[in-house]
This record gives C-alpha cells, structure tokens and sequence, in this order.
C-alpha cells in the first residue's frame, strides 16, 4: 500500500509482517489511511515481528522475535515485546 525501504544489510525474517496501512476508525467511513515503513542499514528484524504503519526503524537495530513495532526505534539498540520496548544498546564483541 505504501513504500517500504530496507537499508543495506538489514534482515527481515521469516513470518514479519510489515503493515503499510490501516483504517480510521475515528470516522464513520473508516478511510484507508498508508504510511511508509523505512528499516535502516544493518538492521535484524526477527522472526514473526509486526511493523506497523510509518514506523522508521534506526540502524543497527534488532528487533526480537514476536514483538510489535507501532513507534520509531532508536538507532543500535535491541528491542523486544508487545509494544516493543528498550532492552539495551547493541553492541558488538572484539573476537
């Protein structure tokens, strides 16, 4: 229904589902209403997560499995739950 932007590298796992639209239920008519979902670069959106309508995703996020987005995420932080919530900052390990 509306554009959806993946940066480079990001993931979407099997089962997400990234909603573009929705209905206005404040009105009578319920208008179809769209907005675009943008999934920054190097980003992991886990299996079975919900994006709703307009929803940025910041870079380097990772979204855990079956949480639901309906807000903007901060950029390198881990998310997780129904809303999804901070978990902490994404950091990586020297190997």
């Amino acid at each position: 229904m509306d554009r959806i932007s993946l940066g480079r590298n990001s993931t979407v796992s099997q089962y997400s589902f990234l909603c573009t639209a929705s209905h206005d239920y404040t009105k009578e008519t319920m208008p179809l209403m769209t907005a675009p979902i943008t999934v920054g670069a190097d980003a992991w959106i886990t299996a079975d997560v919900f994006v709703g309508p307009g929803v940025t995703i910041g870079d380097g996020v990772v979204v855990t499995a079956r949480s639901s987005v309906f807000d903007d995420l901060p950029s390198w932080t881990v998310v997780r739950g129904n809303p999804a919530v901070f978990v902490k900052v994404r950091r990586f390990e020297r190997s």
